[in-house]
Protein backbone atom coordinates (compact mmCIF):
# COMPACT_ATOMS: atom_id res chain seq x y z
CA UNK A 1 0.00 0.00 0.00
CA UNK A 2 1.33 3.15 -0.82
CA UNK A 3 2.11 6.20 1.42
CA UNK A 4 -0.99 8.14 0.14
CA UNK A 5 -3.43 5.56 -0.23
CA UNK A 6 -5.25 6.10 2.48
CA UNK A 7 -6.23 9.88 0.89
CA UNK A 8 -7.81 8.38 -2.59
CA UNK A 9 -11.38 8.85 -2.57
CA UNK A 10 -11.93 5.31 -3.54
CA UNK A 11 -10.81 4.43 -0.03
CA UNK A 12 -12.89 6.37 2.34
CA UNK A 13 -15.27 4.72 4.28
CA UNK A 14 -16.87 8.90 4.63
CA UNK A 15 -17.68 9.18 0.80
CA UNK A 16 -19.44 6.79 -0.09
CA UNK A 17 -21.80 7.62 3.04
CA UNK A 18 -21.86 11.60 2.65
CA UNK A 19 -22.88 11.19 -1.56
CA UNK A 20 -25.57 8.49 -0.59
CA UNK A 21 -26.69 10.64 2.15
CA UNK A 22 -26.88 13.73 -0.74
CA UNK A 23 -28.82 11.70 -3.46
CA UNK A 24 -31.22 10.39 -0.88
CA UNK A 25 -32.06 13.17 0.68
CA UNK A 26 -32.30 14.59 -2.92
CA UNK A 27 -34.75 12.03 -3.63
CA UNK A 28 -37.23 13.29 -1.36
CA UNK A 29 -37.39 17.17 -2.34
CA UNK A 30 -40.13 16.24 -5.17
CA UNK A 31 -42.22 14.83 -2.46
CA UNK A 32 -41.96 16.96 0.40
CA UNK A 33 -42.04 19.56 -1.96
CA UNK A 34 -45.74 19.09 -2.37
CA UNK A 35 -45.87 18.79 1.96
CA UNK A 36 -43.78 22.57 1.42
CA UNK A 37 -41.33 21.04 4.12
CA UNK A 38 -37.71 20.96 3.74
CA UNK A 39 -35.95 17.44 4.65
CA UNK A 40 -34.70 18.84 8.36
CA UNK A 41 -38.52 19.27 8.90
CA UNK A 42 -39.95 16.47 7.42
CA UNK A 43 -37.84 14.63 10.06
CA UNK A 44 -38.55 16.94 13.20
CA UNK A 45 -42.34 16.68 12.34
CA UNK A 46 -41.57 12.46 12.22
CA UNK A 47 -40.21 12.64 15.67
CA UNK A 48 -43.43 14.85 16.61
CA UNK A 49 -45.89 12.25 14.74
CA UNK A 50 -44.11 9.84 16.96
CA UNK A 51 -43.58 11.68 20.08
CA UNK A 52 -46.54 13.77 20.43
CA UNK A 53 -44.95 17.09 22.79
CA UNK A 54 -41.82 17.22 23.02
CA UNK A 55 -38.68 19.14 24.35
CA UNK A 56 -36.91 20.86 21.27
CA UNK A 57 -33.57 19.81 23.12
CA UNK A 58 -35.16 16.22 22.86
CA UNK A 59 -35.54 16.87 19.28
CA UNK A 60 -32.24 17.84 18.65
CA UNK A 61 -30.57 15.01 20.23
CA UNK A 62 -32.54 12.43 18.11
CA UNK A 63 -31.98 14.34 15.19
CA UNK A 64 -28.18 14.86 15.91
CA UNK A 65 -28.58 18.85 15.35
CA UNK A 66 -27.52 21.40 17.28
CA UNK A 67 -29.60 23.98 18.50
CA UNK A 68 -28.46 26.68 15.67
CA UNK A 69 -29.50 24.15 13.21
CA UNK A 70 -32.73 23.15 14.94
CA UNK A 71 -34.21 26.60 16.01
CA UNK A 72 -35.08 27.93 12.56
CA UNK A 73 -36.77 24.56 11.65
CA UNK A 74 -38.82 25.19 14.38
CA UNK A 75 -39.44 28.65 13.89
CA UNK A 76 -40.22 27.77 10.37
CA UNK A 77 -42.58 24.80 11.06
CA UNK A 78 -44.50 27.09 13.07
CA UNK A 79 -44.55 30.03 11.10
CA UNK A 80 -46.51 27.20 9.09
CA UNK A 81 -48.94 25.91 11.85
CA UNK A 82 -47.81 22.73 12.12
CA UNK A 83 -46.10 23.15 15.49
CA UNK A 84 -46.29 25.27 18.39
CA UNK A 85 -43.06 25.94 20.91
CA UNK A 86 -44.02 27.13 24.60
CA UNK A 87 -41.72 27.37 27.69
CA UNK A 88 -42.34 24.63 29.95
CA UNK A 89 -44.00 25.44 33.33
CA UNK A 90 -42.45 23.51 35.37
CA UNK A 91 -38.93 24.82 34.22
CA UNK A 92 -39.03 27.75 32.38
CA UNK A 93 -35.94 27.31 30.77
CA UNK A 94 -37.12 24.08 28.66
CA UNK A 95 -38.63 24.76 25.45
CA UNK A 96 -41.78 22.56 24.14
CA UNK A 97 -42.49 21.68 20.61
CA UNK A 98 -46.02 19.63 19.51
CA UNK A 99 -47.55 19.02 16.45
CA UNK A 100 -51.16 21.00 16.05
CA UNK A 101 -54.02 20.20 14.21
CA UNK A 102 -52.64 20.88 11.13
CA UNK A 103 -48.86 19.38 11.63
CA UNK A 104 -51.23 15.94 12.70
CA UNK A 105 -52.62 16.26 9.16
CA UNK A 106 -49.32 16.46 7.33
CA UNK A 107 -48.80 12.87 8.50
CA UNK A 108 -51.82 11.37 6.45
CA UNK A 109 -50.28 13.45 3.35
CA UNK A 110 -47.01 11.75 4.42
CA UNK A 111 -47.71 8.50 4.62
CA UNK A 112 -46.64 7.47 1.44
CA UNK A 113 -43.04 8.86 1.37
CA UNK A 114 -40.84 6.21 2.85
CA UNK A 115 -42.26 3.66 0.42
CA UNK A 116 -41.32 5.73 -2.61
CA UNK A 117 -38.21 6.32 -1.05
CA UNK A 118 -37.61 2.60 -0.07
CA UNK A 119 -38.40 1.70 -4.06
CA UNK A 120 -36.22 4.10 -5.65
CA UNK A 121 -33.34 2.87 -3.20
CA UNK A 122 -33.41 -0.51 -4.60
CA UNK A 123 -32.14 -2.59 -1.22
CA UNK A 124 -34.05 -6.11 -0.67
CA UNK A 125 -35.55 -5.77 3.10
CA UNK A 126 -32.34 -8.04 4.73
CA UNK A 127 -30.22 -5.47 3.30
CA UNK A 128 -31.98 -2.24 4.00
CA UNK A 129 -32.11 -3.68 7.81
CA UNK A 130 -28.19 -4.24 7.67
CA UNK A 131 -27.14 -0.89 6.17
CA UNK A 132 -29.96 0.46 9.02
CA UNK A 133 -28.11 -1.57 11.61
CA UNK A 134 -24.67 -0.62 10.99
CA UNK A 135 -25.29 2.67 10.33
CA UNK A 136 -26.84 2.69 14.08
CA UNK A 137 -23.68 1.63 15.44
CA UNK A 138 -21.34 4.64 13.58
CA UNK A 139 -23.95 6.53 15.43
CA UNK A 140 -23.87 5.16 18.57
CA UNK A 141 -19.84 5.26 18.48
CA UNK A 142 -19.37 8.69 17.75
CA UNK A 143 -18.74 11.08 20.45
CA UNK A 144 -21.52 13.33 21.33
CA UNK A 145 -21.30 17.30 21.30
CA UNK A 146 -22.61 18.82 24.58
Amino acid sequence: MGRYDSLKLGNQLCFPLYASAREIVNLYHPHLRELDLTYTQYIAMMVLWERGEISAREVGKLLFLDSGTLTPVLKSLEKKGYITRSRSKEDERVLLVAPTDAGMALRERALEIPEKIGCAVRLTEEEAGTLYTLLYKILAALPEDE
